[in-house]
């Protein structure tokens, strides 16, 4: 009978442990450093009588009851800093989804028909060119609500990344997959699910990404004219009232949710696009 061994379970060891922590540390030091040297040119550029900025001190202590509520709601467009991005994040949603489902499936008929590619490529290279805030009149006219014309804004703006990306990604798929899709004699079904579309999911993702993005600059800009609930006309009416610690922190909010949107996409890839693919 012979016994059984038992194989110590890995353990990370004091110095590996150590080492871990610095190297974790160092992500985090740096920008704190980098972002306190910031705050300190700031606070010296920013206090002299005569500046026309506010000192970080000075916005922290004038925005001190956004900072500390920022979901009140006191009726009207007076709502707190969340509740204001929440409602521009929404807008952002609808638009953007409209936008990938409408690219992806323009994406995927246009690159897989050159007549299609032909025919419509030099319309869309004329269209994105187009600055996003240039479509709002346009949108306004046609739809006569501010609601649904933001949203288009976003939708007209987002697009074409997507499409753009589809478009190349389907015809960049390589001619031995087509070829290996003829000799087995795939059904159009099957060449889609099969071939196609995984090979176009990095190039989608890419546009997803670029498009996210411009979705979020292009509500703050809409939300300036249109009006409403939104960050971007909590900054305009801010604006309007003098207050640019107001304005600063709402800069600030933009700037984070803008990258948590950037990383969120970036994660959501990292799960889907195919590991030989990256």
């Amino acid at each position: 009978m012979s016994a059984s061994v038992s194989r110590p379970s890995p353990k990370m060891t004091p110095n590996a442990a150590i080492a871990f922590l610095q190297k974790r540390s160092q992500k985090v030091i740096r920008p704190a450093i980098a972002i306190a040297i910031f705050l300190v040119i700031w606070q010296i550029l920013c206090s002299s009588p005569d500046a026309n900025l506010p000192t970080p001190i000075q916005t922290v202590q004038e925005t001190w009851d956004l900072i500390i509520d920022p979901f009140f709601d006191r009726g009207g467009t007076d709502k707190g800093m969340a509740l204001q991005i929440f409602a521009s994040l929404r807008r952002v949603a609808v638009g953007f989804t409209l936008s990938a489902v409408v690219g992806i499936a323009l994406g995927i008929l246009i690159g897989t028909n050159r007549f299609v590619y032909d025919a419509v490529d030099p319309i869309f290279q004329v269209l994105r060119t187009v600055p996003p805030l240039a479509w709002l009149p346009i949108s306004l006219a046609a739809f006569r609500d501010s609601e649904p014309s933001a949203i288009f804004v976003i939708f007209i703006t987002s697009i074409w990344p997507i499409l753009i990306n589809t478009t190349v990604g389907v015809q960049q798929i390589p001619q031995d997959y087509r070829n290996v899709a003829r000799v087995l004699q795939l059904s159009k079904r099957d060449y889609f699910f099969n071939i196609l579309f995984p090979a176009t999911v990095p190039y989608i993702f890419t546009g997803l990404r670029i498009g996210i993005g411009l979705s979020w600059l292009a509500i703050i800009a809409a939300e300036m004219l249109v009006g409403g609930v939104g960050i971007g006309f909590f900054i305009w009416d801010a604006w309007n009232s003098s207050q640019i610690s107001e304005i600063i922190l709402a800069l600030i909010y933009v700037g984070i949710v803008g990258l948590l949107l950037d990383r969120l996409m970036g994660f959501i890839a990292s799960k889907v696009v195919p590991e030989e693919a990256k």
